[in-house]
């Protein structure tokens, strides 16, 4: 079930009423329709989903509750080796059995061997990538006794389920979000407001920005041989907002329908087209995914902690698993690989700690200058996404020889897609300004006039009706 679809229009009510006026204000009752309401939506998508999800979050409750009640580190380790096994060998399974199959015969091939062919017809569970991570790390949670087990299985079950962030996150970790489902949720008119904010704003950029962003950018990847070196930019351009404002729009959505309910999701992105250098964007782009590569691969690796050239070694290694987390394909491996080459100069002049705040003003030099490594940073961003878009390493590297190769010859300058980029510079606009708040919508603590406010609504209302373009499924569902 979509966000933008007329079904979750209908969806999303029924339930918000049912939980804050059934429920009576009982915490087991509010989870246990928060509990029907997500099954129903994901099983929207295929029923068969069900048995997988209900399967890994029944595993992994009972296993950590085994963890939780053990005294001995070899047997923690040992029940959460078992969880790893599992939900990783369910993960590579659906999601890279045909992958690596198919690596593996191409690999004979080159020496003349031709392999009998082992592929499977898979059917990749929507959002699988997102609650596997969600049930692992509560496994490891607990056995590093940072949270303690629940032995509530409805509170657990809502945890890993919930609707809003289940298939395309933002990633929870068990330490937030679990105790808000452990207590009873009391209506907050205010916090249900902001919420409709921060839906009003994900709808603007998913069916604005980033669908009308599609129209144009599926055009040109998929036949770039038809277009100038300056069209090949604006589909560079195009697809670089389309990604952005399609995930960033479902998180938005999500976080803002969280907050119907009283519940509060992790900020996922953070203005990272703002950011100065490519380890400042990392720690704003898919923010619950980074930092979970941080706590679970990276750190115990040894994180900052060993020798120079260790660090670039475990750069390099999560920027890969990053780039295969996102699917199937060597172009996303070989897009993993090219932000760690971009991102290892950073480590090894120690700049990756640099740029930690949002950019402010201190003066229009400095402005300027900041304004340029931002514009630095988007290009060196959006060539990476031509990796990422292709569907191989080889139609990526034909697209940059045409995208280059006649670059300087201004008269070919592109007139395609004009009209979307004045959607992406409505949203800049909005985004530049509440750079230190949640959203572009956040009018909190800002001194705006009701009337104004309203106008705005209404406004962003109107362009989603009138400029909504061809319906694309969110990106991040294949994922």
């Amino acid at each position: 079930m979509d966000f933008n679809s007329f079904d979750f229009a209908v969806f999303l009510p029924i339930v918000f009423l049912a939980y804050w006026f059934l429920s009576f204000k009982n915490r087991w009752a509010q989870n246990s329709i928060l509990l029907v309401a997500s099954y129903i939506f994901y099983g929207y998508w295929d029923w068969r989903f069900l048995i997988l999800i209900l399967g890994s979050s029944v595993l992994d409750f009972f296993l950590a509750w085994a963890i939780g009640t053990r005294e001995k580190k070899k047997s923690k380790r040992w029940l959460v080796g078992i969880s790893l096994f599992v939900n990783l060998g369910l993960l590579a399974v659906f999601k890279y059995y045909n992958f690596f199959i198919d690596s593996f015969q191409d690999t004979f091939r080159l020496f003349g061997a031709d392999l009998d062919s082992w592929t499977l017809y898979i059917i990749l569970p929507v959002g699988i990538s997102f609650y596997t991570f969600q049930t692992i790390s509560y496994s490891i949670d607990v056995s590093r006794g940072t949270i303690k087990h629940t032995k509530d299985p409805i509170s657990f079950l809502s945890y890993v389920s919930f609707f809003p962030q289940l298939v395309a996150g933002p990633i929870e970790r068990a330490s937030n979000l679990l105790p808000q489902f452990l207590k009873a949720r009391k209506f907050d008119y205010e916090f249900a407001r902001a919420g409709l904010q921060q839906i009003l704003w994900g709808l603007f950029k998913k069916i604005v920005v980033a669908d009308n962003c599609a129209f144009y950018a599926n055009q040109i990847f998929n036949n770039p041989s038809d277009y100038t070196s300056w069209d090949l930019v604006m589909g560079t351009i195009f697809f670089s907002f389309q990604i952005y404002c399609d995930f960033s729009g479902y998180s938005d959505i999500a976080i803002g329908t969280s907050k119907l309910f009283g519940i509060k999701l992790k900020t996922n992105f953070a203005f990272p087209y703002f950011s100065r250098d490519i380890a400042e964007f990392w720690r704003r782009w898919h923010i619950s995914l980074t930092t979970w590569f941080r706590d679970y691969i990276y750190i115990p690796m040894g994180g900052n902690r060993v020798k120079k050239w260790r660090q670039v070694l475990n750069v390099l290694i999560v920027f890969l698993i990053s780039g295969l987390w996102h699917g199937p394909n060597w172009t996303f491996i070989a897009w993993g690989a090219f932000n760690a080459l971009l991102f290892v100069p950073i480590l090894l002049f120690n700049l990756n700690r640099v740029h930690i705040e949002p950019i402010r003003y201190r003066g229009i030099g400095r402005m300027f200058g900041e304004i340029g490594f931002i514009l630095i940073t988007f290009f060196l961003c959006a060539n990476a996404w031509v990796i990422f878009r292709a569907n191989t390493i080889e139609s990526a590297v034909d697209y940059y020889a045409s995208m280059y190769s006649d670059l300087f010859n201004f008269s070919l300058h592109s007139t395609f897609g004009q009209d979307v980029i004045w959607f992406i510079i409505i949203m800049l606009v909005f985004e530049w300004f509440g750079r230190k708040k949640e959203h572009g919508l956040s009018f909190k603590r800002v001194n705006w006039a009701l009337p104004l406010r309203w106008a705005t609504y209404l406004v962003l209302i109107a362009l989603i009706f009138l400029y909504t373009g061809e319906q694309q499924v969110f990106l991040y569902f294949q994922f």
